[in-house]
């Protein structure tokens, strides 16, 4: 039971990682009218999490927590060098690195344990989000499907929160997107469990190229 309420105090959004901050890309797209209702955020996010960086996450969440479990720390130190590599532009790049030296320093603070200890000394700078609370999960030997499944469905929070702020729907429809997307983040959580490194990859070339046009938009109230 400590191990699920330590999970959902992680991934909380009162977690002190700066997740409000950021919209990873969807600010754009709704500049650039590619979403503008219900059914163009849901067929956004979950095409972000399927061909995108939901995907990749779960991967590397998954193996940056056996890494961790095993102490394996020269590998967690390469799959964290990966991952940083894999961000497309300097927007996602700064989206992903904040939010997980944030999550390494505020766990290592209030839940602090020597393997963790071991995983900081591992990533002494910037940090990938999923490799952080993949290897802090592993740090503290929780269960490695139910903290991929948990990171899966904050990450699609995140964004409907984010969406409720930048795009023109309601409390209730981002509700009815977290629950219709809540089946294939389940999937997608189980079937990182069997994908390896090597499957790494995504093909969301238009989100790609709004990050980078994003720092040009007139107004903008995210940081990606």
């Amino acid at each position: 039971m400590i191990e699920r309420i330590r999970l959902m105090a992680w991934l909380s959004p009162t977690y002190p990682v700066g997740a409000y901050a950021y919209s990873h890309g969807l600010e754009w797209a709704v500049e650039a009218g590619d979403v503008a209702d219900e059914a163009g955020i849901s067929g956004w996010l979950g095409d972000v999490m399927e061909h995108g960086a939901g995907r990749n996450d779960l991967i590397l969440a998954a193996h940056a927590h056996r890494a961790a479990a095993a102490a394996a720390l020269p590998d967690l130190a390469g799959i964290n060098d990966l991952a940083l590599a894999l961000t497309p532009s300097r927007e996602l790049h700064l989206e992903t690195s904040q939010q997980g030296r944030s999550f390494l320093d505020a766990t290592l603070a209030a839940w602090p344990c020597p393997p963790l200890d071991g995983v900081a000394g591992a990533l002494p700078g910037a940090v990938a989000y999923p490799v952080a609370v993949g290897a802090a999960a592993g740090a503290h030997g929780m269960d490695r499907p139910g903290m991929l499944a948990a990171y899966g469905l904050a990450f699609v929070q995140n964004l409907v929160s984010a969406a409720l702020r930048a795009a023109p729907i309601g409390q209730a429809a981002g509700t009815r997107i977290i629950a219709g997307l809540s089946p294939r983040i389940a999937a997608l959580a189980q079937q990182a469990e069997a994908c390896s490194l090597d499957d790494l990859g995504s093909a969301t070339l238009r989100l790609d190229l709004g990050s980078f046009r994003h720092e040009t938009q007139y107004s903008r109230i995210f940081r990606s």
